[in-house]
């Protein structure tokens, strides 16, 4: 934010922000309101962490044009949370969720987010919008489903059960609103469809139940109730967003703590993956570039607070945020006009808002779902990626459907690593030379074995790229070991190497490394490789093979020596 007012800012660009402001808040209304009713809680919690976390994440964080509040990648999360711990959970749990990204910005770990896989990211997003799609259909069927059970397929078994007690009138508001949504951007492009749609079917609706009583469908209203002033009051309540401690109504203790740190830290990854990815496509579009540890420090405090408000877990929004720089987006203070709107719409609209139909706002979350699927993407995926990333893919989307997307991104990323080095190693190719073969372009001279390596030398590899040298001719006395094309080894490397070295060194072997470049060097020199009396150094493959040739002039003995006496003294030049 300091950036932006230091390179200047003027009315212009606040009439931008003003104008983009008004249209993402305009979007965001009835998206808060139904991803905190898909999470379990009453709408205005959504709204309230619009409006406070939207606002601090704006003015603290590392990129301009992000907006900030519930999505609906956390319904998943968020929802078992509240069937087991209740709302004061569920606060607890986003209050410690920013707790743990204010440590990742702290600790600079923005860019490692970058290092999840796409097969990773593609299957869990799939899977949750699955999950998503599936709720949806209780409020848009209305189906008397008392309270929803945790796991999915036991959700999809009380859904079917329920489907007797299925509403048509439910049904038609939620298919006409999916309709409109729809329809209506291809028509109307200067005001958001979610606005128009919603606010179509809920005077729709209410006309109808006015004049034909015996019309009913599922409202805000008829569903949630707040007490103000000691007053009762359907749908949200007309306040802002009210001081409180997150953990009301009970003690914060520390078996809640620590039962809720699984999903603190479910909380955390995905609000940080969300967020940052959101912010790169804000870049791609706009050109410009985020700070990564700040937005993640932002998320964090952003999350912290929020609680304290009532509001529940918050990140970046891909689709508010786009909507935003389509919108003409300046600056961050776009953001914080788009909480004020929010804010303004209770303060202003809280008695239209009872009148919203359920099924009116199952019908937005599912269109939500199903861009959130990608299904075109996910289909291509799985016609040309290797066999391996479709494994991975898949296997996320199942673990996030079935199980849960911790598990989804946990078993994700290592099956991810495990095929990156399986790909690794195989990438390293080693071959053995000598005088006889001619497919080097060097000359090996009689009595000299050329080893070359070619790729890193990690764990995954080290071992399949030393077993070559188990096959040098016996005859040979000198081996080149040409490590040119080694941009890299770790430890597990070191440790191959100097074990093949020692067997080398029993078979009275002299060894001369050729050409390691400046990474390798260093942990030779840790490792204190040229003090070996058989190990040398040349800078070069061709110095090496002179140097090879040279040893093998100035000690004709070796060639007629038994292998099993000791190397004759050898004269290095």
């Amino acid at each position: 934010m300091r950036r932006t007012l230091r390179a200047g800012y003027d009315g212009k660009a606040f009439r931008a922000d003003l104008m983009s402001g008004v249209v993402v808040g305009i979007v965001a209304l009835p998206l808060s309101m139904a991803l905190a009713i898909a999470t379990g809680v009453p709408p205005q919690h959504g709204l309230y962490t619009a409006i406070v976390a939207g606002a601090i994440v704006a003015l603290l964080g590392g990129s301009k044009y992000q907006v900030t509040g519930p999505t609906a990648a956390f319904i998943v999360i968020l929802a078992p949370i509240v069937s087991k711990h209740g709302l004061s959970g569920l606060l607890v749990a986003g209050l410690m969720a920013g707790v743990i990204l204010i440590a990742m910005g702290v600790a600079r770990l923005g860019r490692l987010i970058q290092f999840i896989p796409h097969p990773v990211t593609t299957g869990f997003t799939a899977g949750i919008a699955t999950v998503i799609a599936t709720l949806q259909v209780k409020d848009a069927f209305a189906l008397p489903v008392p309270t929803m059970p945790e796991h999915y397929v036991e959700k999809v078994v009380a859904l079917w059960e329920a489907r007797h007690g299925a509403s048509m009138a439910d049904a038609v508001v939620a298919a006409l609103t999916l309709g409109l949504l729809l329809l209506l951007p291809r028509i109307i492009k200067t005001v958001p469809a979610p606005l128009l749609a919603i606010g179509a079917m809920t005077a729709g609706t209410a006309l109808l139940h006015h004049y034909a009583p015996s019309f009913s469908v599922a409202t805000i209203g008829s569903r949630f109730h707040a007490t103000v002033g000691g007053h009762l009051v359907d749908g949200i309540p007309p306040i802002p967003p009210p001081p409180m401690l997150p953990w009301q109504g009970g003690a914060l203790t520390f078996d809640l703590v620590r039962g809720l740190v699984p999903a603190a830290f479910a909380i955390a990854m995905l609000g940080a993956i969300e967020s940052l990815l959101s912010a790169v496509i804000a870049d791609g579009m706009t050109g410009k570039r985020h700070d990564s540890n700040a937005e993640l420090i932002a998320l964090g405090i952003g999350n912290v607070i929020a609680p304290f408000f009532g509001g529940i877990a918050a990140t970046g929004a891909l689709a508010r945020t786009a909507t935003n720089v389509r919108a003409g987006a300046r600056s961050p203070i776009s953001a914080v006009v788009h909480s004020a709107v929010v804010l303004l719409a209770i303060l202003l609209l809280a008695p239209a808002v009872a009148f919203v139909p359920m099924a009116s706002l199952a019908g937005l979350l599912l269109l939500v779902a199903w861009n959130m699927s990608e299904v075109r993407h996910f289909a291509h995926v799985l016609k040309v990626a290797p066999k391996s990333d479709v494994f991975v893919m898949v296997t996320c989307f199942l673990l996030t459907v079935i199980v849960d997307m911790v598990a989804a991104v946990s078993v994700g990323v290592v099956l991810a690593a495990l095929l990156f080095m399986r790909r690794m190693a195989e990438l390293t190719r080693s071959r053995v030379l000598t005088s006889d073969k001619g497919e080097s372009d060097h000359v090996v001279p009689q009595g000299v074995v050329l080893y070359e390596i070619a790729g890193p030398l990690f764990f995954g590899a080290a071992q399949r790229a030393m077993s070559g040298l188990d096959t040098v001719e016996h005859r040979a006395r000198v081996v080149v070991l040409d490590l040119g094309a080694v941009p890299a080894i770790d430890a597990t490397g070191l440790v191959a190497l100097e074990s093949a070295f020692e067997r080398l060194r029993l078979m009275k072997k002299f060894i001369i490394i050729a050409g390691p470049l400046p990474e390798p060097r260093k942990v030779f020199d840790k490792a204190k490789l040229e003090h070996q009396e058989h190990i040398v150094f040349a800078d070069s493959i061709d110095l090496a093979l002179h140097m090879a040739r040279d040893l093998i002039a100035l000690n004709p003995q070796w060639a007629q020596a038994p292998l099993s006496t000791p190397l004759p003294g050898a004269v290095q030049r």
